[in-house]
């Protein structure tokens, strides 16, 4: 997750850097992904989430030099990536799998702020230490580098702190729409609208959208929306029931009737 005071910093000479994009917009990849050439002089060339990472602005051969720098590193699920309060000395881009990342209360109440997938770029702190806990959903598999090394790429190659001003505000755009999930949508409507972000995910990704992947427990999903285990689980129970949605094996959900779950989601269903 991009730290938005950080790349605000790092692009403030950049006049033209709006991303307007929301938690259900389908346009992100297009926007943040220019086309560029490829060959095979190097990993990072030829990696499958190049066009939807951080890295996407740069040639090949800055790619080159990206990738000796870099270093591969798999994670098993459990694992975390780094806790909350530790230093902040490196930073990832994932190429595999899901995380969730959290914040804990002192009487250790869990706020989870978000999760990440293929192409996600986490780890970048403005301070000396992660404002976060990064933990492995699904096997994970991220390519690597020193904090350092990253602030010596975006001097050696600016046009990254615009990269990362976009990636900020977009991070932005999706907390408003997390204010207004939590603020004042019914649980129904946040269950729906969660399942329909997940969904155009994927897409972005180049995966199945649907049926949907659910790699979270109902707890995270609770922890995420604002939603007790119960009222996550009577709110699946209901979508089920209504036939809206399908429980299928392998953590999946296959959407049945995408218009009404829209319109749940909107406030405007029944």
């Amino acid at each position: 997750m991009i730290d938005i005071a950080l790349a605000r910093n790092l692009g403030e000479q950049m006049q033209d850097f709006g991303v307007n994009n929301g938690m259900m917009d389908n346009s992100t990849h297009d926007a943040l992904s220019p086309a560029l050439p490829r060959d095979s002089s190097s990993p990072c060339v030829n990696c499958d989430v190049r066009m939807q990472a951080i890295c996407a602005v740069l040639n090949d051969d800055e790619l080159g030099a990206l990738a000796k720098l870099t270093h591969s590193e798999s994670h098993d699920v459990g694992e975390t990536l780094f806790f909350e309060g530790d230093r902040a000395g490196e930073c990832f881009i994932v190429q595999k799998g899901a995380l969730k990342l959290y914040k804990l209360l002192p009487d250790g109440r869990r706020q989870i702020t978000g999760f990440l997938f293929k192409g996600d770029f986490l780890g970048l702190s403005h301070g000396e230490e992660y404002i976060y806990t990064a933990e492995v959903l699904e096997q994970v598999e991220t390519c690597s580098l020193k904090s350092d090394r990253m602030q010596h790429l975006v001097e050696q190659f600016p046009k990254l702190s615009n990269r990362m001003l976009n990636l900020a505000t977009l991070e932005l755009s999706v907390a408003q729409e997390q204010m207004l999930l939590l603020g004042r949508k019914t649980a129904q409507e946040r269950i729906a609208t969660f399942l329909l972000w997940l969904s155009n995910r994927a897409a972005e990704r180049g995966e199945d959208a649907n049926p949907v992947r659910v790699p979270m427990s109902r707890s995270d999903m609770g922890d995420y929306l604002g939603l007790t285990v119960e009222t996550v689980s009577r709110s699946i129970t209901k979508l089920k029931t209504s036939g809206i949605i399908t429980l299928k094996e392998g953590n999946r959900v296959q959407i049945n009737d995408r218009e009404l779950l829209d319109a749940i989601a909107t406030g405007d269903g029944h």
